[in-house]
């Protein structure tokens, strides 16, 4: 895969700084140089001490990253929200890992994306999970597809400028959730369990930001931002304040209202594309199970 820039500059500038800006990695620079890629330099082959002078066309081909070998593919189809050359994001159902573990090796999303890439024939066939779900949480969820892609996702996360929304239903003291709302509580484990999270004032700085959509009785339907990106953190927060996700049995959700797993979907993704420049924005429909219990 090949990626071009116009260096602008009037000073010159080597090369391995002017793409260090551009988002590559020394990793990535290192498997341009041993693993057949190459940098040229208005055609010319040039190496990274090379200094530029405005105008010059920059490219570099970056090499095919073939497949990781011990991650099985998975004949299940996948549910495609949004695809170009660089970017995938699929609708994770709920009761499917992420990722292989353990407990799960052959039937997650990266198995199942991994499968997808084969029946396509895609050259590029690394698996790069830009933002993973729970196992039981469903939704959208964005894969890079290919490590300069994922790099550069990397980067917009850690600046906060992925947003990522979710819809939730919780149970509980619901009377005493606002219109708009932040819970701000730092997360660290809890010692008495190898899964779960919780409040604690040693715990890592975390913050949820909230708009109640909908309350009925003891049920409540919540619009969720995260603004930090914590294990459990949405689960954790909303059990902190007496309303626990239905179906979450273990955070204390309640299991009486004909959902039996956290009653969590991912909504909605949007990002920059580092590529293009377009905002884009992707939506996923609420899960069936969820819908159920609003209507």
């Amino acid at each position: 895969m090949e990626f071009q820039w116009v260096f602008t500059k009037e000073e010159p500038q080597q090369i391995k700084s002017f793409l260090k800006e551009k988002g590559v990695s020394k990793g990535l620079l290192a498997k341009i140089k041993f693993q057949g890629g190459r940098i040229t330099v208005n055609d010319q082959v040039e190496n990274v001490l090379f200094k530029l002078s405005s105008g010059d066309q920059v490219a570099i081909a970056i090499p095919d990253e073939g497949e990781h070998e011990t991650m099985l593919p998975s004949e299940s189809p996948v549910d495609i929200l949004f695809e170009d050359e660089h970017f995938l994001v699929v609708n994770k159902p709920a009761g499917i890992a992420s990722i292989p573990s353990q407990y799960h090796t052959s039937e997650t999303m990266a198995n199942q994306v991994k499968g997808y890439y084969q029946r396509q024939k895609y050259k590029d066939q690394v698996i790069h999970i830009v933002t993973r779900l729970d196992r039981d949480t469903s939704g959208a969820m964005l894969f890079a597809k290919h490590g300069f892609a994922h790099a550069l996702l990397d980067q917009q996360l850690r600046q906060k400028q992925v947003v990522k929304i979710y819809h939730a239903l919780v149970g509980g003291a619901v009377d005493s959730l606002a219109d708009h709302g932040e819970i701000v509580a730092p997360i660290s484990r809890d010692l008495s369990s190898l899964l779960k999270r919780m409040v604690s004032e040693d715990g890592k700085y975390a913050e949820t930001e909230y708009w109640l959509t909908k309350r009925e009785k003891e049920v409540a339907f919540v619009k969720i931002r995260l603004h930090t990106g914590r294990t459990h953190q949405i689960r954790v927060h909303f059990e902190s304040i007496g309303c626990s996700l239905l179906g979450d049995e273990l955070y204390h959700g309640s299991m009486e209202k004909g959902i039996a797993r956290q009653a969590l979907h991912c909504s909605h993704l949007s990002f920059v594309h580092p590529f293009t420049g377009e905002k884009l924005s992707i939506d996923s429909a609420l899960a069936e199970d969820m819908q159920e219990i609003i209507d």
